[in-house]
């Protein structure tokens, strides 16, 4: 990634040449548009039959961990309901499981590649031996699982309903840098003026080096999509901002 530095009265400004890389332009953990109400959840734990086999939907815990392969599914499925009732979407970051409690919330490591992804399960499957989860495309892109099909993978249990234990509220990647401050206070002034914009975006300060200076970048989260992010920026009266991705 590149970056044209300003410097301007003790603020740097950024610039952004190139914007982070993601899965696609509208890859997202959706959550604006969850089924979520106690009448879906006790119809989707019921047990269910898929060619003559009974499944039985279980209660995870958060960091729990399961190994096995993963695949995909696309374009034939685009536009058609998914499991718990919502319309399957291949550019969002969502996924099917057998058994896990619909809009639990995973993470998933290709361990050929060690790339990780976050998806929410809104979906059953799949039913195929030895496969234990099936990405929609934007998320096994992201992962380099669309050229091959599958993989093995590492699934872990991050959250339910849209929240992520291990993060902010929303599950995302994806962050906005709106200023750079050489001076502390400066960031925290900033951090402050803009916490919590729109009643819902979080302003935090990541500190950082440039050229040998620490710096204190302001960043804002509670993304649910990259799409979303750049709307904010396209909206917004903040000059230089530009996306950033947590890794």
């Amino acid at each position: 990634m590149k970056y044209q530095w300003v410097i301007n009265t003790g603020t740097i400004v950024l610039a952004a040449s190139l914007f982070v890389s993601c899965a696609g332009r509208n890859g997202s953990v959706d959550t604006g548009g969850i089924k979520d109400s106690p009448a879906m959840h006790q119809a989707s734990m019921k047990p269910y039959k898929i060619a003559g086999k009974t499944y039985y939907p279980t209660q995870v815990s958060i960091g729990d961990t399961m190994s096995g392969v993963a695949s995909w599914y696309g374009r034939d499925f685009h536009g058609r309901k998914t499991a718990n009732g919502e319309t399957y979407n291949m550019y969002a970051l969502t996924a099917a499981h057998k058994t896990f409690p619909m809009n639990t919330i995973v993470k998933v490591v290709n361990k050929r590649n060690n790339k990780t992804v976050i998806v929410r399960i809104n979906d059953r499957g799949p039913f195929v031996a030895n496969r234990i989860i099936d990405l929609s495309y934007a998320a096994a892109k992201q992962i380099g699982l669309d050229i091959a099909g599958t993989a093995p993978v590492v699934i872990e249990v991050l959250g339910f309903e849209g929240k992520n234990s291990a993060k902010s509220v929303l599950i995302n990647d994806f962050d906005i840098q709106i200023g750079a401050f050489k001076n502390r206070n400066g960031a925290q002034t900033y951090q402050r003026e803009y916490n919590n914009t729109g009643s819902r975006y979080e302003a935090f300060i990541q500190e950082g080096y440039l050229g040998g200076e620490k710096i204190y970048r302001v960043w804002i989260r509670g993304f649910g999509s990259e799409q979303e992010a750049r709307d904010f920026i396209a909206k917004s009266k903040y000059q230089g901002a530009f996306i950033v991705r947590e890794k």
